[in-house]
């Protein structure tokens, strides 16, 4: 069993790659060892995706059938390894990471499969063997990521039950059970996002919710953002500007004004394009006037004003009160403000 792997790695930082996060990392890991299935809950680009990658590449490798369904060599189910003997292959953890992106027009047929016209012809559009398994069974014996699981229809949200209860499928008009043995991940934005579906509570039940915030600490999400954004190596970017764009992103999500607050990805934004401004103005070195520069690119469409707010104001004259107030409030230095 998959979770068996996360006992013998209960002693081990298998996130590697997620900064900061301890409680979400220990409430996710006892989740993964008893089988659980996990929605993580948090705002955009916080690194929810990365945190079920890491999951995956700590799998162990292991060898399958060469078929649709990753069957065990040994219990074979589909009807193509029952029929013959495929050849078998090895796979890493990180190969048997599936993802779905959840949308409204996603279909019950993308997730579970379906007839396929040209084997229908030839073996009848009840045959098994005309069926073309969706990603749930592409990721049997692995990690199937759903990513904004609160986009997906209701007809879709459905479909999953059967699944996540009993851990097999019944295909459709198919008195055939298939089952699907693998990690289930999802992740959810906050109901305030648009575009979202409400869950059932029937679906609900099925899981358990791992809740993942912003970072805790100016010095991690600083780290964040040396190690996942992109530098140039000719442009210096001074420890104490850095510290300022980022304390001033940080600073607006805690801002009473705003609707939606601006993501890691805001952050490691500004630390891109202040340095290719940098480049541009013939400097070696960012200055405050680059990472300002940034602030309407990057930062403006990432927040929402309040209604009592935005119609007093539009976002880029509200970033540049709201820097210049953090400015003077802050112990910073006498760094210059365009």
């Amino acid at each position: 069993m998959l979770n068996e792997t996360f006992k013998e790695l209960r002693h081990k930082d298998i996130f590697t790659e997620i900064y900061g996060q301890e409680e979400a990392k220990k409430q996710i890991l006892s989740a993964l060892i008893m089988g659980r299935h996990v929605v993580l809950v948090g705002p955009p680009g916080i690194g929810k995706t990365t945190l079920a990658k890491n999951i995956a590449r700590n799998l162990p490798e292991i060898e399958v059938n060469d078929c649709n369904y990753h069957c065990d060599p040994k219990k074979p189910f589909c009807p193509e390894c029952r029929n013959s003997k495929p050849k078998t292959k090895k796979l890493k953890g990180e190969e048997r990471f599936v993802r779905m992106q959840g949308s409204p027009d996603l279909t019950v047929e993308d997730m579970l499969g379906d007839i396929d016209p040209i084997k229908a012809m030839k073996l009848g559009p009840l045959s098994i063997e005309s069926f073309t398994p969706g990603k749930i069974f592409k990721a049997n014996n692995g990690v199937l990521f759903f990513d904004e699981l609160n986009r997906a229809p209701e007809k879709l949200q459905n479909a999953l039950l059967q699944v996540l209860e009993e851990g097999y499928v019944t295909l459709g008009s198919y008195d055939v059970p298939i089952p699907a043995n693998f990690i289930f991940l999802a992740t959810m934005n906050p109901e305030d996002f648009a575009a979202t579906e409400k869950l059932s509570e029937v679906l609900l039940d099925r899981f358990d919710f791992v809740f993942i915030k912003y970072p805790e600490t100016l010095e991690i999400e600083k780290r964040i953002v040396k190690n996942k954004g992109e530098s140039l190596k000719e442009i210096k970017f001074p420890e104490n500007i850095l510290e300022i764009s980022l304390d001033f992103v940080r600073d607006l999500r805690e801002n009473q004004n705003l609707e939606r607050v601006p993501s890691v990805r805001a952050s490691l934004g500004l630390y891109e394009r202040a340095q290719a401004n940098a480049l541009l103005n013939n400097r070696k070195e960012v200055n405050m006037d680059d990472v300002f520069e940034a602030f309407n690119s990057v930062v403006a469409h990432r927040i929402r004003l309040k209604p009592s707010i935005r119609y007093l104001t539009n976002t880029k004259e509200f970033i540049e009160k709201e820097f210049k107030k953090f400015r003077e409030d802050s112990k910073s230095g006498d760094i210059k403000v365009p």
